[in-house]
């Protein structure tokens, strides 16, 4: 875990962003989505994506007020709240790639996790984003079949 030193804080009890703050985190992760759909129109190959997708920004971001993990739990629920409203394409993969670089620009390293449902009779494959071993978007039930 990389996380500036002094840039958690808690401000309030119920840890309820405003409403300025709703708007901001919604913009951030429309840029985001914006990004990552250029990277992939670009034919840019998954690794490759998320190398840019991890560069640090020259300045990061400060996570959501609380402990690390619940911060990372609300950013992923954020990102799924928002990406459903986008009439677009918004999958898991896309979902996932947006979360890692939602992290990313606060300092927080996750892991990128593809699974497949080996099932041949549904066969499927699932991107999700995690951190510290925890899911932060949905993995349904596939099994894991990389860690990027």
């Amino acid at each position: 875990m990389s996380v500036p030193s002094g840039s958690l804080r808690v401000t309030k009890s119920s840890e309820e962003l405003t409403f300025a703050q709703r708007l901001q985190l919604g913009w951030e992760i429309l840029g985001s989505y914006v990004h990552v759909r250029r990277l992939l129109w670009r034919g840019k190959d998954l690794p490759s994506v998320l190398a840019l997708l991890r560069e640090p920004p020259r300045q990061l971001r400060q996570p959501l007020e609380g402990n690390v993990l619940r911060s990372c739990l609300r950013l992923g629920s954020a990102v799924g709240k928002a990406l459903n409203a986008i009439p677009a394409d918004s999958r898991c993969l896309v979902r996932s790639l947006v979360l890692t670089r939602i992290l990313t620009v606060r300092g927080i390293e996750s892991v990128f996790v593809i699974g497949v449902n080996a099932n041949p009779h549904d066969f499927g494959a699932h991107a999700w984003v995690e951190f510290d071993g925890v899911p932060l978007l949905p993995p349904s039930d596939f099994q894991r079949l990389a860690e990027l």
